[in-house]
């Protein structure tokens, strides 16, 4: 069974695993979860007491690129599982966990233009503490349940659907009501219920 953490506490574990060695620590949870606002915490706050030791690898990165989603016709399902370059992904993961390069560069997906940054961000051999975060880091469905084999420490973070759909609804406001709908019901809220029922079980739930 997952154990409930605080975050605190998991501060705690991610630095004591990464004391000696890199440390690859997977937050997963639904779009809207808050991944992204736990990773970027903890790696602020393993930085404030080791300044550079901490550095967070976001899958959204890995995302297919609209040349390759419209000529599949799945441009209006970016962001499920299908849409994103597992393999891809996976080999990054290896790359980083055996870190024996200077530094790594990585892609970044950049939301204001729904595209991709190839060498957005650099992760130099100095970064003990990987943060990984993404909806289906966890999943645990054929290509993806592989990922787990990278991971020292994961994290599933759970929020009601209610939650979910209101905060859904403050990321895309500026979406036409239909656009809004298909968005959210057609895509956002259908994936996150693949996370929160086919996730494999996280050593730690954030609530």
């Amino acid at each position: 069974m997952p154990q409930l953490i605080g975050f605190l506490e998991l501060v705690e574990v991610v630095r004591q695993r990464g004391s000696e060695r890199r440390s690859l620590t997977a937050i997963a949870g639904p779009p809207g979860a808050g991944k992204s606002t736990l990773a970027e915490s903890l790696a602020d706050h393993l930085n404030a007491d080791d300044p550079g030791s901490a550095a967070i690898l976001p899958m959204d990165g890995y995302h297919f690129d609209d040349m390759v989603l419209v000529p599949r016709g799945l441009r209006a399902r970016k962001g499920a599982p299908e849409t994103f370059d597992i393999a891809g992904f996976s080999v990054m993961l290896e790359r980083l966990r055996r870190n024996v390069e200077p530094e790594i560069a990585v892609p970044v997906f950049d939301r204001s233009i729904e595209i991709a940054r190839a060498g957005a961000r650099m992760i130099p051999d100095t970064v003990r503490h990987l943060i990984v975060e993404g909806n289906y880091i966890l999943l645990d469905v054929a290509g993806w349940r592989d990922l787990a084999r990278h991971y020292d420490t994961t994290v599933l973070i759970e929020v009601a659907e209610e939650e979910l759909r209101q905060r859904l609804e403050d990321r895309w406001k500026a979406l036409s009501a239909e656009e809004r709908v298909a968005k959210i019901d057609g895509n956002d809220l259908p994936n996150g219920r693949l996370v929160l029922e086919r996730s494999q079980s996280a050593e730690f739930v954030v609530v």
